[in-house]
């Protein structure tokens, strides 16, 4: 599956509450290098490593450097995290109330006004991410997301990373926030449907499309990304609709019309194997009876003539009884009369089977899906011509739809020929010369669109089957085929 991130790099660094100056201030920059440095001793000194206003302040003092100067320390808001929740667990009054200090680091850790926490974690998780710094980036993000459960910023940048390092369920989780959180970038939805199709959770994938669609109910990608998921889980008559609906509302939109063609199409080919094999069923107790009753009478004439021969050797060899070639010829046509008898036999079984099994048969209920299929077929071949040509209507150099229209009525010509071909010399005879013209015909008709094909776009596969059609074209103007134009 192609992977799809949904905002470039750049735009993860665009927001004007990270960007800065080409350089930052270095006085600022040495500044907090000594700050920190301080702080990092002070942190190992027990006088004041138990107060908690020192952490109050070395808390602050990472978090600006997380902001300001990441160059100190990459991974700055970590620190000031950390920091921050020593405050709450040092800050406590005697009566075992929260102080002054321990309600402001609250306040910070549950990302609340005046909170700069989660904005240091996003920037420090941006730049993780633009230094290919995957599972850093994503941790930073997570963190952010752990501080303000509402919004949709870290949330999308935390899934897009954990996207990239392929861990899907964390993926999902992310993107599922944003959603839940008010996020409306379609294309959130779109990839989120995406990994969810990528596991045949099929369901879960057109509902997170349908949550985008409520988003932005006009949004093309969405819509035609319904329709794909319908096929892909098997759902080919809901998927139609879809795309009717699509063609309805954007009348000119081409490949709407063209991609709502092929799908009639691919149902034209599916019905029409199903009636073959119905046809199949539907005669084959019958059919097989026939043929075994039609070889038992074969068999059965062999054994006639075997009879006559033994009868007749047999006469000779009374009057020549030291010929020894009289008993080669009579052991040989008793040894073929012996097989054909077994042949009888044999045969005798498979009749009896056949006729129980067309006794077994549902006729009428063959019938009536017979019937069905049929009409399905009809149905999908003449929506699929039609919406070709509605296509061709609206851009009439559209190669899919005329490479394909050829590609079907020359499908269409090889299907009727086979019935030329499955003829006997007596069927041949009657009506044979006129259904190869109307193969002919089909041929003929499909020869057009190649060419225009051909035109709209130079591909070797139009031009191949262009080729092979003049072939066949050729061959009946040999056999002196009228065409027949239907």
């Amino acid at each position: 599956m192609k992977k799809l991130f949904f905002v470039s790099a750049l735009s993860l660094f665009g927001c004007a509450a990270f960007a800065q100056d080409a350089a930052v201030n270095k006085a600022l920059v040495d500044g907090f290098r000594k700050e920190k440095e301080k702080s990092d001793k002070d942190a190992t000194d027990p006088k004041a490593s138990a107060k908690a206003t020192f952490w109050l302040e070395r808390a602050k003092l990472y978090e600006n450097i997380a902001l300001q100067g990441s160059e100190v320390d990459s991974s700055a808001a970590k620190t000031a995290l950390e920091a921050y929740k020593k405050v709450v667990e040092l800050d406590v009054t005697k009566k075992g109330e929260a102080g002054k200090s321990s309600k402001e680091a609250s306040n910070v850790l549950a990302g609340g006004e005046g909170s700069q926490l989660f904005n240091a974690f996003v920037k420090q998780g941006a730049e993780k991410y633009q230094s290919k710094n995957l599972a850093g980036a994503l941790e930073m993000f997570s963190a952010a997301q752990e501080i303000n459960k509402k919004d949709t910023l870290a949330a999308l940048y935390g899934g897009i990373a954990a996207q990239q390092l392929e861990k899907k369920d964390v993926a999902k989780t992310s993107f599922e926030k944003y959603a839940a959180n008010g996020g409306k970038d379609p294309s959130v939805f779109y990839g989120l449907a995406q990994l969810y199709r990528s596991e045949n959770n099929f369901d879960k994938a057109i509902e997170t499309l349908n949550k985008g669609l409520a988003q932005a109910p006009g949004n093309k990608d969405l819509k035609a990304e319904v329709v794909n998921i319908l096929l892909a889980s098997g759902k080919e008559d809901q998927a139609i609709k879809e795309l009717e609906a699509l063609a309805v509302a954007d009348p000119k939109n081409t490949q709407n019309v063209v991609n709502l063609a092929i799908l009639y199409d691919n149902m034209y080919r599916t019905s029409t194997d199903k009636v073959k094999q119905l046809t199949a069923k539907a005669g084959a107790g019958t059919n097989a009876a026939g043929s075994a009753e039609k070889n038992i009478a074969a068999e059965k004439d062999k054994i006639a003539v075997y009879d006559g021969e033994v009868k007749r050797i047999t006469a000779l060899a009374k009057k020549q009884p030291k010929n020894a070639d009289l008993k080669r010829q009579l052991a040989d046509v008793t040894a073929k009369k012996k097989e054909s008898i077994e042949a009888v036999a044999k045969l005798e079984g498979e009749l009896k089977t056949a006729q129980e099994s067309a006794k077994g048969q549902d006729v009428a209920g063959l019938e009536k899906e017979l019937t069905e299929a049929k009409a399905k077929q009809k149905e999908a071949s003449d929506k699929a011509v039609l919406n070709y040509k509605k296509a061709l209507e609206i851009d009439a150099t559209n190669y899919d739809a005329l490479y394909n229209l050829g590609v079907f009525y020359f499908n269409e010509a090889v299907q009727l020929k086979g019935e030329v071909d499955n003829m006997n010399m007596t069927e041949y005879q009657q009506r044979g010369k006129e259904v190869e013209g109307r193969v002919c015909g089909k041929f003929r008709k499909a020869k057009p669109y190649f060419e225009k094909a051909i035109q709209a776009k130079d591909e070797a596969e139009a031009k191949d089957n262009l080729t092979n059609l003049n072939g066949v074209l050729e061959q009946f103007a040999a056999k002196g085929v009228a065409c027949i134009d239907e």
